[in-house]
């Protein structure tokens, strides 16, 4: 084969797996596709009281580098809320997190940690929550900042099924897929 048929081979390549990437993947998704679903997602009743998780990350080669449970309480006002998280992950290491949420607009609101950089952006669609931010880890994990998508779908039952995707360059170094519930 020629160069030049070489390097068109491989520009169609690029173009698919970018195609695939924007058009067929958790990362197309857009909170309109979930407009009218149900039941619908109130973050002050959905991310209220207290919740427990359970989940998994996997790392960049697909297998799981972490197991986790965490404990969970949302409390509101009328202007937004905070959600504190304190995980325990399966090597007995601990993390906290508190969320400041303050409230944008009918469904969308933005949100600040100690561990994120800058604000996170959400809106509420139907059954779901999207957020998208940069979240600075932990220099015993790199220390890396990793752009983060999170989704949360909410299930008939009210147990939330969250699912996250972590990129680095735009190339995905990690997921998460987790699960929200009413402790109790």
């Amino acid at each position: 084969m020629t160069l030049k048929i070489l390097l068109a081979i491989a520009v169609l390549v690029l173009l698919a797996l970018s195609l695939q990437r924007f058009a067929f993947s958790f990362s197309a998704q857009s909170p309109k596709d979930y407009a009218g679903t149900t039941p619908a997602f109130d973050p002050r009743t959905t991310l209220g009281g207290e919740m427990m998780s359970e989940g998994i990350i996997y790392g960049p080669d697909g297998r799981v580098a972490s197991r986790f449970t965490a404990r969970m309480v949302g409390t509101w006002t009328e202007t937004g809320g905070t959600l504190a998280e304190e995980f325990t992950y399966a090597d007995g290491e601990t993390q906290n997190r508190e969320w400041h949420i303050v409230d944008t607009g009918p469904n969308s609101f933005t949100a600040t940690a100690s561990d994120i950089v800058g604000e996170a952006r959400g809106e509420v669609s139907g059954a779901t929550l999207q957020m998208r931010y940069r979240l600075k880890l932990a220099e015993s994990a790199g220390g890396h900042t990793l752009d983060v998508t999170d989704w949360l779908y909410l299930a008939p039952d009210g147990t939330i099924l969250n699912k996250s995707e972590m990129r680095k360059f735009g190339i995905k170094v990690a997921e998460l897929v987790a699960t929200i519930r009413p402790a109790g």
